[in-house]
């Protein structure tokens, strides 16, 4: 079959497919009153805010801004609800404890490479400071540790709430959690030592990866415990994504960490499949569905169109898979493959304009909400980052454009602004939402959370606008034969230094949001929520 061939089937193969689906559905894709939307609310609840990171008066400025009511707490479906937060509680809040664990010393270690980006003499005495072992550290901080203990967390709130049911089997993913901490705990330190696999995003050895495999197994079993007790009949669009997340997960790894499996230019290929997959397939699901779940909690109101979150959801799976392989331009892969990548990369528009329309519909007249809701603030600017870096993306994998950024900074300012801008920025948010629910108290200060969300939206701009322009310019300079290739490299110092300045602007923030975290847990304040209280589950 020629290569033409291929993609030309492939194509029409992914094409039909979405004609299929949106043929099936019964309504259209911009019906506003679709049913399926509001399963997430009880009976009567609609028009109800439901903002737990806001104190009192916050609270109330919402409600105005909205038009919205107060929610009343007396009826069984909320006895439920308050019966599966106390459920999950504990175990989310160990793994929110990891989390912010790993989010400081993701953090600092990224701060550490970042400087030493400009200033390459500074700690040079101490190996394990190298710029190549600790940008690896950040890296696997981030990958294994960071996102997936506060997303986890997240999906292990959220499905009991969707499927009305408590969570079962937690003890279950409370010792998968231990052994992912042990594994990564021993594999960043086999990465300080100088020990790795030498592949981006596996570098931890794969002996030390089975500790990951069974943890990781472990924490999926009471999603599907529960799932198999849920007392609702319609899966919500936020449960679909989640557990395609923690089904897409393991193949990737398991795939891409099977020893002697792949070779040469072979393991090029699978090391951007994962590389690109783990953001796309597991990380972006699970703060997709924390949007599609929490967005419309705060504002009382459905999402705007639920055939077109479906229909962002099988866009991501139908065409998500593929797109890694533009990383590899100019490689000795086959050129099929590379030109399939693209054709993946720029379909991938059409789940994302799904998502940014029904978002903008669904807070359209509502904006006003954003100034009231810590959550909505965090969710809907990471909403916002996932169409910018997503576009972004899908402009990137064109030859024309990859020729100038490819094996520049640009490259590092594009992840960045996706696995920070979009997915850390969701997680924040909804992490200010569930904290009060499973701990029984109000965030102690406001302007704390204030502070946290303006250093990090400043510092992820401040990274990216710095490292985009610099990355340009340094892509520029390589493609001219005149210049030499030192100039490539000087050009940039500005520009890394104010990548420095805005990861220490992020750092700052991070701490500040661990801080408060502490304060929260030390406070005697409770909220003034009766369904944040835990103890009021046990009194109904």
């Amino acid at each position: 079959m020629s290569t033409l061939s291929i993609l030309l089937s492939a194509f029409l193969l992914s094409v039909v497919a979405l004609m299929a689906f949106i043929w099936s559905q019964r309504s259209g894709l911009l019906k506003q009153d679709a049913t399926s939307a509001a399963v997430i609310f009880e009976p009567g609840e609609i028009g109800h805010v439901e903002e737990p990171a806001a104190n009192l008066a916050g609270q109330q400025a919402l409600r105005l801004s909205l038009g919205a009511r107060a929610s009343a707490y007396d009826s069984p479906e909320h006895a439920d609800r308050m019966r599966a937060d106390a459920s999950s509680a504990p175990l989310v809040f160990f793994f929110f404890c990891c989390a912010f664990a790993w989010l400081l010393v993701a953090s600092a270690a990224g701060l550490t490479a970042s400087i030493k980006l400009h200033e390459p003499d500074w700690m040079a005495h101490v190996p394990w400071l190298s710029f190549g072992r600790i940008r690896t550290l950040h890296l696997n901080a981030v990958a294994y540790g960071w996102a997936p203990m506060a997303g986890l967390g997240i999906a292990l709130f959220i499905i009991p709430r969707l499927l009305r049911t408590e969570l079962v089997g937690g003890r279950y993913a409370l010792l998968g959690a231990a052994l992912w901490n042990a594994a990564l705990i021993a594999g960043l330190g086999s990465i300080a030592y100088g020990v790795s696999d030498g592949l981006e995003w596996l570098e931890i050895p794969w002996q030390i990866d089975l500790l990951f495999v069974a943890g990781g197994a472990l924490v999926g079993v009471p999603l599907v415990l529960t799932l198999l007790q849920r007392k609702v009949t319609h899966l919500y669009v936020s449960v679909w994504y989640m557990g395609c997340a923690l089904f897409w997960f393991p193949v990737l790894f398991l795939v891409a960490n099977w020893p002697g499996l792949h070779a040469g230019v072979q393991q090029a290929a699978m090391n951007w499949w994962f590389g690109h997959n783990v953001l796309g397939l597991f990380y972006t699901p699970l703060a997709l569905a924390s949007v599609y779940y929490f967005l419309p909690k705060v504002i009382g109101r459905p999402v705007s169109s639920y055939n077109l979150s479906l229909l962002g959801f099988w866009g991501l799976a139908f065409f998500y898979g593929q797109v890694g392989g533009h990383h590899l331009i100019g490689g000795p892969v086959p050129g099929w493959m590379i030109t399939l990548s693209i054709v993946q990369s720029m379909m991938m528009i059409i789940p994302v304009i799904a998502f940014t329309v029904n978002q903008h519909q669904t807070l359209k007249g509502r904006l006003g909400a954003l100034v009231h809701s810590p959550t909505l603030r965090f969710i809907g600017f990471g909403g916002l980052m996932y169409t910018a870096s997503s576009i972004q993306g899908s402009l990137e994998a064109l030859r024309s454009v990859n020729a100038v950024t490819h094996f520049t900074h640009y490259t590092v300012a594009h992840a960045h602004l996706g696995l920070y801008g979009f997915v850390s920025m969701v997680f924040f948010g909804a992490m200010y939402f569930i904290v009060p629910r499973i701990t029984g108290k109000e965030w102690p200060s406001p302007a704390l959370i204030s502070a946290h969300f303006w250093l990090a939206v400043v510092g992820i701009g401040v990274y990216f606008v710095g490292l985009s322009i610099g990355g340009w310019l340094q892509g520029l300079a390589m493609l001219d034969a005149s210049r030499p290739f030192i100039d490539s490299m000087t050009l940039t110092l500005p520009y890394l230094k104010s990548r420095s300045v805005g990861g220490a602007l992020m750092l700052l923030g991070h701490l500040i949001f661990a801080l408060h975290f502490v304060l929260l847990l030390r406070s005697r304040r409770l909220s003034d929520g009766r369904p944040t209280l835990l103890r009021a589950a046990l009194e109904v």
